[in-house]
């Protein structure tokens, strides 16, 4: 309700009292989940990118990860994502604001992206083109985004944006292998170690995996498997939109997920083994932050 609030008036439009008024609760149910409204908004992109993030994935399972086609249907995933949920106007605002916060958590947010698109390209090019992938990440988004744009504005918001991202993946292509063969770069694929802190790294490479893994135990199953989809569901969602992953509960689920015949047990276990190294990772961190 407030993500329809926040489109219909604008986020900065839109007050607590808005969002409270508007869904019926109360203002000590709000302050128990969210300290501001900012905070609602930045839940509000991690659920959906979280969910975007996810179907994104899956489309690799049983694919070639080389496959350019498989790319381009990843990119029109995430647009179509962004034009349904109108994220690219919510994005805008947050930057002609003056709050620092949002504006960070976005800029995060796009540094991830640049990472993401990176390492695919690094399966898309090739190790050996790798000096020249930043540039062509940057690049390419940078591309795509103003062709969504001044297309969109041409054809009208409701237009398919699928020839836009065919026509920017085929350019970056040629860009790519124009800079490969010349020997240029502007920037050095090192720097985006600095970006993020090491902890966040470790995050995220953690989270790739979990979606990875879980995709995997997914692609075996049928729609009348219900209860073992819904016991990969909660795991991931407990990584993904809680505060706090329970620990106690995922090792509860990874147990009935060992018992299930419906699964591959080696994938099971490689999922249980992530799991138990990212918990004893977050508990080495809290050893040395005290």
């Amino acid at each position: 309700m407030a993500h329809q609030l926040f489109i219909e008036r604008g986020f900065q439009a839109t007050s607590i009292q808005d969002i409270l008024e508007y869904s019926g609760i109360s203002k000590g149910t709000f302050y128990n989940y969210f300290s501001s409204k900012n905070e609602l908004l930045i839940a509000l992109f991690k659920v959906l990118y979280g969910s975007m993030e996810t179907s994104r994935d899956e489309l690799l399972i049983g694919q070639d990860r080389a496959d350019l086609t498989i790319f381009i249907k990843q990119i029109e995933l995430q647009m179509n994502t962004n034009k349904k949920n109108k994220l690219i106007t919510l994005f805008e605002e947050v930057f002609v604001s003056n709050d620092e916060d949002l504006k960070d958590f976005l800029k995060e947010g796009q540094k991830r992206m640049i990472q993401w698109v990176f390492n695919r390209f690094l399966e898309l090019f090739g190790e050996e083109k790798r000096p020249y992938l930043l540039d062509g990440a940057i690049m390419f988004l940078g591309i795509l985004h103003h062709n969504v744009k001044y297309y969109s504005i041409a054809n009208g918001s409701s237009v398919d944006i699928s020839p836009v991202v065919h026509y920017s993946v085929k350019r970056i292509v040629t860009i790519v292998n124009d800079a490969a063969a010349t020997g240029e770069q502007l920037n050095k694929p090192e720097q985006m170690s600095t970006w993020l802190p090491d902890a966040k790294q470790f995050d995220e490479v953690f989270r790739e995996k979990l979606h990875q893994t879980i995709a995997t135990l997914k692609s075996g199953l049928n729609e009348n498997h219900t209860k073992s989809i819904e016991l990969l569901d909660f795991i991931q969602d407990e990584f993904l939109h809680s505060k706090k992953s329970r620990e106690f509960l995922i090792e509860s689920v990874l147990c009935s997920l060992k018992d299930d015949k419906n699964l591959n047990q080696q994938t099971v276990t490689s999922l249980d083994k992530l799991i138990k190294e990212y918990f004893a990772q977050v508990a080495e961190a809290c050893k040395r932050s005290t």
